[in-house]
């Protein structure tokens, strides 16, 4: 990445601003702004965070918001009440209250003097979600929108179902934030109030998981922050980003085909990172194109963006699977229509253009799914899927041998199944690999449907053994070239263990047809160029341990499956307000081949903030099992104050299955 030191503008950084609520509630702010702003007024943008902005995300706030502001922006990142340096408490993820935090942001930032009035509003994953929800409410003066790694639809494509599976990063995300949430504010800034401030913290800290497992259905608990519900309730402008290797890659192509305001679409090959500096590579000059929407948006400078392509994907080109790749090879295209569908059926020899008759049982063991990769990879590490050919030998395949010409799959396939359930519950999990000549096999896309809910995720039902019924499982978002060499193939199993959470049974079902509609262009779109990365000045920080990951996977004596994935952030102290933070988790996966109701998923977690005479620890243990009629999540934390515990909380509730 380019660094770049001097701008258009002089910047001055104000790190502690306290913006007050209606409530009273006094929110922290770092603010970034022209020097002469008072003078000559400037649009803001928002970024609007539970991520601690003193230490959980300042790396990538140095990179960015200097540069913004150096162009003529007031950039506010505010810690999000009850998290950092920010009063109150935070009850749920996308809350009105959060909401009306924002919006109370924007007002008093429109009041300032520095102020033109318009304001836009981004962010990456939580700050992404949050900046569609906002612009859904039509605030004042917002203008334009930047999301990155978000949703449309809170159900359906963020970490808790898909198709109606319970997503096993429920557990995950909910650990995660349990002890991320449980961190103290920065005595330096908070003042002498902080303790009182972090143990009312600690006290109202809710366990996240069983608050979503209260709603298994597609209720109003979800509809609400999903702005599917009202796709025209958006009328600013919004540039989607979204990434292959991500879990959110499916939002900027339902965006750029929903919305009615001004709306485009980027979709590179990275993980769950901006893309000025993501993997894998190549990573793009997303602050220009930021400028480039910020400038047409909130200032009115025609810089091209409404010419560009509605949509423009990094085309993958095929490689080997790995766990891990610093670079993905292929090509920027641009695209303005939809791919036309290749319809492949499901015979007794593969994927063929006839529709033959065929009876073919599939019952995956429980631990298929082992060459997942993980929902949404967000560090450089073992995080990817992997050879799916050990996963195929346990699943249905339907495969179609190499054809001689290459051919561009960019889209989103759709499956259409006519099977006999031998149980009155199951589920499926679908993929569509690339075959390679060497016999290893690389996933393309993969889909999931919950049986008990194919008709509606609001009013699941139970399947009637033998009856026959008819599926269409959507895969997600995709673009990449299979060669000519290269076979592809459809794998069908019953479990993806620990993507996915098992259902209550697995009695496995009888295939009699289907139709793979494959979205193809023989020819893809012309290709489009970015600018290099360029940054700020970045982050100045001492590595006092470094960051390190690790995948295990180990056969027990009883004969469950364990899969242990350690993940350490690694320690480190900045050199300007000498704050030292650092963590470090464990993930433990266990389940028996032939038993569902075995599934037991374990996180352990540990924080650590610091400075010299100050040391701040804080520790979680979060856990779920269920049986055929209930859920069992569990946790508790552990906060200590220089090696001695100061507060302790548990939580262990019994949580009745609906339907998943």
């Amino acid at each position: 990445m380019k660094t770049v030191t001097t701008f258009p503008r002089k910047v001055t950084e104000e790190p502690d601003v306290r913006i007050p609520m209606e409530d009273g509630v006094m929110l922290s702010a770092r603010i970034w702004l022209p020097e002469d702003a008072r003078a000559n007024p400037v649009p803001a943008i928002l970024e609007h965070l539970p991520y601690r902005k003193r230490d959980g995300t300042i790396a990538r706030d140095q990179l960015t918001h200097p540069y913004l502001a150096g162009h003529g922006y007031a950039c506010i990142r505010v810690d999000m009440r009850g998290n950092g340096d920010s009063e109150g408490l935070m009850e749920d993820e996308y809350t009105r209250q959060e909401w009306d935090d924002a919006l109370a942001v924007m007002d008093w930032v429109r009041a300032q003097p520095w102020s033109t009035g318009d304001w836009g509003m981004m962010g990456i994953s939580w700050g992404g979600f949050n900046a569609l929800q906002l612009a859904a409410l039509n605030p004042p003066g917002l203008k334009a929108v930047i999301s990155l790694c978000s949703t449309v639809d809170r159900y359906a494509d963020d970490i808790h179902y898909k198709g109606g599976c319970m997503l096993g990063e429920n557990l995950g995300w909910a650990a995660h934030m349990l002890a991320y949430s449980s961190r103290p504010p920065d005595p330096e800034v908070a003042g002498e109030g902080w303790r009182d401030m972090w143990l009312k913290r600690l006290t109202a800290q809710p366990f996240l998981l069983e608050t979503w497992l209260g709603h298994q259905r597609r209720d109003d608990y979800w509809r609400h922050g999903s702005v599917c519900e009202d796709y025209g309730a958006i009328e600013a402008a919004v540039l989607a980003i979204g990434g292959w290797h991500d879990g959110y890659r499916n939002t900027p192509a339902h965006l750029v085909r929903n919305l009615s305001a001004p709306v485009k679409a980027m979709v590179g090959p990275w993980i769950h990172k901006y893309p000025h500096f993501a993997g894998p590579k190549p990573a793009i000059g997303f602050l220009q194109e930021a400028l480039r929407w910020w400038d047409r948006w909130l200032k009115g400078v025609e810089t091209g963006v409404e010419a560009e392509p509605r949509e423009r994907l990094y085309l993958m080109d095929a490689v080997p699977p790995e766990r891990w790749v610093d670079e993905r090879p292929g090509r920027w295209i641009g695209l303005d229509s939809d791919a036309p569908f290749e319809t492949l059926h499901l015979t007794p020899d593969g994927l063929g253009a006839d529709q033959d008759p065929i009876a073919l049982p599939v019952r995956s063991p429980e631990t298929c799914g082992d060459g997942a990769g993980e929902y949404f990879p967000a560090v450089s590490g073992p995080e990817l899927p992997g050879d799916q050919a050990e996963d195929d030998a346990l699943s249905l395949s339907f495969d179609q041998p190499p054809t001689g010409a290459d051919r561009d799959i960019i889209g989103a396939a759709r499956v259409t199944l006519q099977l006999r359930p031998n149980g009155t519950k199951g589920q499926l999990a679908l993929r569509l690999c690339d075959v390679r000549p060497d016999g290893q096999v690389t996933l393309i896309a993969h889909g999931f449907l919950n049986l008990t809910h194919r008709s509606s995720h609001e009013f699941p039902e139970d399947l009637m053994p033998g009856k026959e019924i008819e599926v269409e499982v959507a895969l997600d978002q995709c673009a990449c070239r299979l060669p000519g060499r290269h076979g592809l193939r459809l794998s069908i199993s019953t479990a993806y263990w620990p993507f996915i959470w098992p259902a209550p049974e697995n009695k496995g079902a009888v295939v009699t047809g289907g139709t793979l509609h494959l979205p193809v262009l023989d020819e893809a779109d012309a290709e489009v160029t970015f600018d290099p990365p360029e940054g700020a000045p970045p982050w100045e920080a001492d590595q006092l341990r470094l960051p390190s990951m690790t995948r295990e996977v180990e056969r027990l004596p009883d004969g469950r499956r364990l899969i242990r994935i350690t993940n350490d952030e690694g320690e480190v102290r900045d050199r300007g307000h000498g704050l030292i933070t650092g963590s470090r988790s464990v993930e433990e996966w266990t389940i028996h081949p032939e038993d569902p109701l075995s599934a037991e998923g374990r996180c352990t977690l540990e924080t650590r903030t610091a400075r010299e005479g100050w040391d701040v620890r804080v520790r979680c243990d979060a856990g779920l099992t269920a049986d055929a009629e209930a859920w069992y999540p569990r946790a508790r934390i552990e906060a200590l104050e220089n090696g001695e515990t100061v507060f302790e909380k548990g939580f262990e509730s019994r949580i009745a299955r609906d339907g998943v």
